[in-house]
């Protein structure tokens, strides 16, 4: 132990271990499969780097977040830790030299994604390195019964057969008990080992706020609650929405999904990190990987699909152990569209069928052809062609790819690309740059050959710290490049992918069976109307029910949430209802007729203690309602 508290001071600063950290890291590092269960912030990157660090050879790292491993690898960097990654978008050039520096230059932690596990290349050098051991990051990828299962992890076990003595350490911030074990059997651990991390957090505040009007509560939410926050929607264009509405409300916002380029991605998520911009508009995309840990407030203005997504992107409130909250917005209309989803989500078997016909139509496939061919998957043409929509569309190409049909991508990356449009003389002439401009142009012309006749891929960070720039400069200078017709400047982007995994079928052939669909789908619905009882209970800990589905039993109630103030302080809840009568009938003392719903956008108090108000001075006949209208009597 001695020698993990060595490291551990040496390149973290810290004195101790937190929670199960010690536990997992001694099983490990004894040789043992382990499965450490961590909440988010539960620091899961120290129970694996520590002991690789402890031991010779080097810890492969499998995770499916791009975002995490060069954020990770960038970080053992600057520790003096010998790290790489690959991942989509990369040459096979870069890849060779990348599994070869891994074969031969000491290098600590090679982080790779499931995909990469089958590429024969990637099989054939592996043989050649000395593994430590294998850390499976987000293991509950690999169950069918986890709520973000994917093929692609079913792999590893192809990787334990060529590593038969190595031990694994698969880690997860969400897993029910039957996952638990599937987790276990799917990575063949010798027997069970698991560490359990209390999913409990004490010091965060998860409320549901029932409201008709989501965005003035919103408001009103920002008004109450000060510091960092993170708002959650489904709908990419609403993310942006959301944002500017914010922003001309005086609360600085920007908004973050998966369409937007990786470079531009990496701006907003670093000014939002910063404290320039205090929050940050997202669909799920966002978060997985983000590590700050003073965010105050997390808001979810649609209602996640599954409990575990619930509690990991609440979860990123406070993983500083300050006071946090983690509000979910819910009114009439979400039943009914969280219901919707279980449609959208598992669209019918003839649809599915439908879809494979038309992908092959679509890239001129016969029957007996495409066997582990790739193509790019254009969506909106493909969408407009066939007349699908995205959200059902997506779900019949995951429900394929369980079946093992085909393979679809949706977040391939692809590099950013470059190519001067002006000639090498011609830079020379161009007086208006600055010394900025000048460094940017001479680094890009002493690393990258070949960039007068093509396009070459490129990597801003790399320009960064070989100008002293950083990346958002360099960004913003490339783009104004691009605009001045200097060069043009590809960033790095999404692009999907779909891989024909067998030859072509039949349409008729296709066998969607029980285990692929009847009973993910009642999984599924088992996961909304979890979600459902959490959104619409009013008598339970919204604590304990969470901890409850994980399979973990507190023993008194969080004393924090909406349900547990309201029961166990019902003077304070009286005593808000008392401010909001008064507010009302001053508004009211005009003694003109004002729309209920406008009441709601001008008081700072919660939707529900605006309506008991309102019910209040009913009854005590201090006002009446008409047609929506409410006035003094």
């Amino acid at each position: 132990m001695t020698d993990y508290l060595h490291i551990l001071r040496k390149y973290w600063g810290y004195n101790s271990f937190r929670g199960i950290q010690q536990k997992i890291i001694e099983s490990i590092g004894s040789g043992r499969d382990t499965l450490g269960l961590m909440p988010t912030g539960g620091g899961k990157s120290i129970t694996f780097q520590v002991p690789a660090l402890a031991q010779s050879g080097l810890c492969l790292v499998i995770t499916p977040l791009i975002a995490l491993m060069k954020d990770q690898v960038n970080r053992l960097h600057s520790m003096g830790i010998k790290a790489a990654a690959i991942y989509s978008g990369m040459t096979h050039e870069q890849i060779l030299v990348t599994l070869e520096n891994c074969i031969f230059g000491d290098f600590k932690f090679l982080y790779v994604s499931p995909e990469r596990l089958k590429s024969d290349l990637f099989q054939i050098k592996l043989r050649h390195m000395n593994i430590s051991f294998i850390t499976v990051d987000e293991a509950h990828c690999i169950s069918q019964w986890g709520y973000d299962f994917r093929p692609s992890y079913l792999e590893i076990s192809v990787i334990r057969q060529l590593l038969p003595n190595k031990p694994v350490l698969a880690l997860t911030a969400t897993a029910t008990p039957r996952v638990v074990t599937d987790i276990q059997n799917k990575l063949q651990f010798v027997r069970p080992n698991v560490f359990r991390m209390s999913f409990e957090r004490k010091n965060l505040a998860y409320i549901v706020q029932h409201t008709e009007d989501k965005p003035q509560e919103l408001l009103n939410i920002f008004h109450r609650i000060d510091g960092s926050a993170i708002i959650y929607i489904r709908n990419r264009d609403k993310t942006r929405e959301t944002a500017s509405w914010l922003t001309e409300n005086g609360i600085p916002a920007l908004h973050y999904h998966a369409g937007l380029d990786n470079t531009d991605k990496d701006l907003r998520q670093s000014l939002w990190q910063k404290g320039e911009v205090r929050v940050i508009v997202a669909t799920n995309a966002f978060g997985m990987g983000i590590d700050k840990a003073n965010v105050r407030l997390v808001v979810h203005l649609d209602v996640p699909d599954s409990p575990e997504a619930y509690f990991q992107e609440a979860g990123r409130a406070g993983r500083d152990g300050k006071d946090a909250f983690a509000i979910l917005l819910y009114n009439r209309s979400d039943r009914t569209k969280l219901l919707k989803r279980i449609q959208e989500t598992f669209p019918s078997k003839e649809y599915i069928k439908k879809v494979y016909e038309d992908i092959s139509s679509y890239y001129q496939m016969a029957v007996g052809d495409g066997f582990n061919i790739t193509y790019e998957f254009n969506e909106s043409d493909f969408c407009t062609k066939f007349k699908y929509f995205p959200v059902p569309l997506e779900s019949a190409l995951k429900i394929l790819t369980r079946a093992n049909y085909l393979n679809f991508r949706a977040e391939d990356e692809n590099n950013s690309r470059i190519m001067f449009l002006l000639q090498k003389e011609e830079l020379y002439k161009l007086y208006h740059l600055t010394p900025q401009n000048e460094k940017l142009i001479q680094s890009i012309l002493r690393q990258y050959g070949g960039i007068f006749s093509q396009y070459v891929v490129i990597e801003e960070r790399t320009l960064a710290e070989a100008t002293g720039l950083d990346i958002e400069s360099v960004y913003m200078m490339l783009k104004s490049f691009n605009q001045q017709r200097i060069l043009h400047y590809i960033p790095r982007k999404i692009i999907p992918h779909i891989t024909f995994t067998t030859r072509r079928v039949d349409t008729d052939e296709i066998n969607l069976t029980d285990e692929i669909y009847e009973k993910r789908e009642k999984e599924y619905e088992e996961r909304i109307n979890a979600m459902l009882k959490y959104a619409e209970s009013e008598n339970n800990c919204r604590s304990r029910m969470l901890l409850d589905y994980f399979g973990e039993h507190a023993t008194e109630d969080c004393g924090k949430c909406d349900v547990c103030e309201q029961r166990h302080h019902p003077q304070k809840n009286q005593k808000n209802i008392e401010h909001a009568a008064e507010s009302i009938a001053q508004i009211l003392s005009d003694l003109r007729p004002h729309l209920l719903s406008d009441l709601h956008h001008q008081l700072p108090f919660p939707s529900s203690v605006i309506s008991e108000a309102v019910q209040w001075l009913v009854q005590d006949e201090e006002v009446k309602i008409t047609d929506g209208t409410i006035t003094l009597k």
